[in-house]
C-alpha cells in the first residue's frame, strides 16, 4: 500500500512531516481530497478545515488560512499562513469574532471584500469550534 507524506508548514515553523493515509484540504474554490497515487497538483488553498487520516486510522483537523498545496509523487506540501488544531478553537472566541464581523460596516468595494473574508473566516471558525 502506498503512503502519503504530509508536510504542513506555516511562516513560523513546520507543524509536522509524517505519513498519512488521506488528506482533505479547502481550496479557494471548493475542496480537494488526496489519496495515494494522486496526479501531481499545485493549487491555491482557501480558508477552512484541513482534515487528515493517519495511517493508524486516527484523524486530525486543522483550521488553515489560505496558502498553497503541492502534490508531487507521495509528497504533499501544504504551505499556509496559519494553522491551528480544531480541538483548540474556542466556541466563545469564534462566536465573538463572528459578532464583531457582523457589526462592521463597509462603504467601498475594497472594504466590502475585506468584510466578506472576515465573515467567511468567522463562520467557518464557529462551525469547527469544539472547545467551550
Amino acid at each position: 500500500m502506498l503512503d502519503l507524506r504530509l508536510v504542513l508548514v506555516t511562516p513560523e515553523k513546520t507543524l509536522f512531516d509524517r505519513p498519512v493515509a488521506s488528506i482533505r484540504v479547502p481550496m479557494f474554490d471548493g475542496s480537494a481530497g488526496v489519496y495515494p497515487g494522486r496526479a501531481p497538483l499545485v493549487g491555491r488553498l482557501g480558508v477552512g478545515e484541513l482534515k487528515l487520516s493517519g495511517i493508524d486510522g486516527q484523524s486530525e483537523s486543522y483550521f488553515i488560512e489560505g496558502g498553497f498545496i503541492q502534490i508531487k509523487g507521495e509528497q504533499v506540501s501544504v504551505l499556509t499562513n496559519s494553522a491551528q488544531p480544531v480541538s483548540k478553537i474556542s466556541k466563545a472566541a469564534a462566536a465573538k469574532e463572528l459578532a464583531e464581523a457582523n457589526a462592521e460596516k463597509a462603504t467601498s468595494d475594497e472594504e466590502m471584500e475585506v468584510l466578506r473574508r472576515k465573515l467567511d473566516r468567522a463562520r467557518k471558525l464557529v462551525n469547527l469550534a469544539s472547545v467551550e
